[in-house]
């Protein structure tokens, strides 16, 4: 990986397209052979690109807000805490573990929640 990419500004930059709703968007943020699996054990691995925009068509159009809490990263590798608010009814904090290849596209995502990290509000 290029010292040049930040990968905490790749996360951040994940979010706020996350945030604006574009499933197309999202998943362009993808290496196009990507794995997707959210949650961990508990959801369908989603594996390329068009699956992954498949998957994001969930939040599409939605009212969200994403806010970045806690992040680390070493190598390739990020592990960040989050909250996304939707519609203002629901708050979820998953935690987020991230692989990106030499050109700072995300080549597998796993996210880590359940039930106890969704609070409505």
């Amino acid at each position: 990986m290029s010292d040049a990419l930040d990968l905490e500004a790749l996360v951040t930059r994940y979010l706020n397209t996350v945030a604006a709703g574009n499933a197309a968007a999202v998943a362009a943020l993808y290496a196009e052979d990507a794995t997707l699996e959210d949650p961990v054990g508990g959801g369908e691995v989603h594996i390329g690109r068009q699956a992954i925009e498949g998957f994001y068509k969930a939040v599409e159009g939605a009212e969200v807000k994403a806010e970045l809490l806690t992040f680390r990263s070493g190598g390739h590798e990020a592990a960040f805490v989050f909250a996304l608010t939707v519609a203002g009814a629901m708050r979820i904090e998953p935690i987020e573990v991230m692989t990106f290849n030499d050109a700072g596209l995300v080549t597998s995502m796993k996210a880590y929640w359940g039930p106890e990290n969704v609070t409505q509000i």
